[in-house]
């Protein structure tokens, strides 16, 4: 099987050039027309195999559940936009109640906005409200929006913020990236030389951590290349906030919501946030995206945050809907992520061991991400050799992402067949198997 692009998806893509501004589109010729469960269909009849998981939005299957899309239509028709933050309205309070039971105790207020970013956002103001200080410490290679507050925080790519500066009020350090450790270290040995350069160098000789209010951290990065850190790392980075009075922002947008095994990523290093943000999974599929803060931080004063959308009451009936199924199927889809995520796991160590092209394989629960090189003993990138994988993926019916400079992500819905989750390693083995050999012979 080759799949090429039929006629409608060509004239679609023509048009989109006209009349749309660039975006983040993909080099393939997906143009996406209907799906469901781990399957979906182009609008010229192909079918694909879903490893994408449309960005860790449909953790669930694609296009969410029945009883998600049931709820969302029946809001529909009673009511869909409430002006949340102008009008009382019981249904996101009542989500609002589900959703605490489900985090660390402790925590007792939330915010809700229409995205990822604007959860960021959101955070980023509420840190300064709650301590009184101005400056937001992130890392490289997380991304955590495009709009400007998190903008200033994103560090994964130079294309994402050139054009868009200055930005003052954002610090960075490395992050525990130790397949490419900057230091030229390896851990356990490295004795965490990253929060080492933290302590000595950020905090000593550029930002006093008197004026740091935050620490945001990825629980494993996402966009720069799902990196999984040591729980050591993280449990440090908890301590230096305790230290100096930070609080701690745990990003959740990609990484929460079950996909690596927990509710919660950041449960897997046993470390508390003091501010936890989501979205992407969150409304099944609808726009939503929440900001999660600890009780005993208080609450912000009348008017210094709010929006239009936020608590939007169609959304808020399908992410009611995608956590009751969460809730009620937690124990199962736990042994299920570790099932399925143990088998990629497998499959791709042992691709590892018959194809030089794959440098490393890491994640946690169904977040896992290999990454290509051209020499395993520089690591030079395989940026284009990443591309023509999923270029060779797509002619044969799955679909996937990249990330970082040249890592694929895994992640196909938590619910994946394993039926499907198997044709799927088996397409992509083909496609490494034929850049790795045609790779050898430059």
């Amino acid at each position: 099987m080759s799949i090429t692009p039929g006629r409608r998806a060509r004239q679609v893509i023509k048009r989109d050039s006209r009349v749309i501004l660039t975006t983040t589109r993909e080099h393939f010729p997906f143009v996406v027309d209907r799906g469901e469960g781990d399957h979906i269909y182009d609008v010229d009849g192909n079918k694909f195999i879903d490893f994408s998981s449309f960005i860790s939005v449909y953790n669930l299957g694609v296009n969410s559940t029945e009883e998600v899309r049931k709820e969302a239509k029946k809001q529909i028709d009673r009511l869909m936009h409430g002006a949340f933050t102008d009008y009382y309205s019981e249904l996101p309070v009542r989500f609002a109640e589900n959703l605490i039971k489900v985090m660390p105790s402790g925590f007792g207020k939330v915010f809700y906005s229409n995205s990822g970013t604007e959860a960021n956002e959101a955070a980023i103001k509420f840190a300064r409200i709650f301590t009184g200080r101005q400056y937001t410490l992130a890392f490289h290679g997380s991304f955590h929006g495009r709009t400007m507050g998190s903008l200033a925080l994103t560090a994964s790519k130079t294309v994402q913020r050139e054009r868009f500066g200055p930005f003052n009020s954002a610090i960075h350090a490395p992050y525990a990236y130790c397949y490419r450790c900057p230091f030229g270290k390896e851990y356990p040995s490295c004795g965490m030389a990253c929060v080492d350069y933290i302590k000595k160098e950020v905090l000593a000789k550029e930002t006093s951590p008197k004026e740091i209010s935050a620490i945001f951290m990825e629980p494993v990065l996402g966009e720069g290349g799902y990196v999984v850190p040591p729980k050591e790392f993280v449990y440090v980075i908890r301590k230096l906030a305790d230290e100096h009075g930070m609080l701690l922002v745990s990003a959740e947008v990609q990484a929460g919501y079950m996909r690596t095994g927990k509710f919660l990523a950041l449960d897997n290093f046993n470390v508390k946030a003091d501010i936890y943000t989501m979205a992407k999974a969150v409304g099944g599929g609808i726009p939503m995206g929440v900001t999660i803060t600890r009780r005993s931080l208080g609450d912000i004063p009348a008017g210094a945050h709010s929006n239009t959308f936020g608590g939007n009451l169609v959304a808020v009936a399908a992410a009611q809907a995608s956590l009751a199924y969460v809730r009620s199927h937690r124990q199962e889809l736990e042994r299920g992520i570790r099932s399925r995520g143990g088998t990629i796991m497998e499959r791709l160590e042992d691709m590892k061991t018959r194809y030089e092209i794959i440098g490393d394989v890491r994640g946690l629960g169904m977040m896992i991400g290999v990454e290509f090189v051209r020499d395993r003993k520089t690591k030079e990138f395989a940026r284009s050799e990443r591309d023509e994988i999923i270029g060779e993926c797509f002619k044969s019916g799955l679909i996937l992402l990249p990330a970082g400079e040249s890592t694929i992500r895994i992640i196909p819905p938590l619910t994946v067949a394993m039926s499907n989750l198997g044709e799927g390693l088996d397409i992509l083995e083909n496609a490494v198997k034929k850049v790795n050999g045609a790779a050898k012979r430059r």
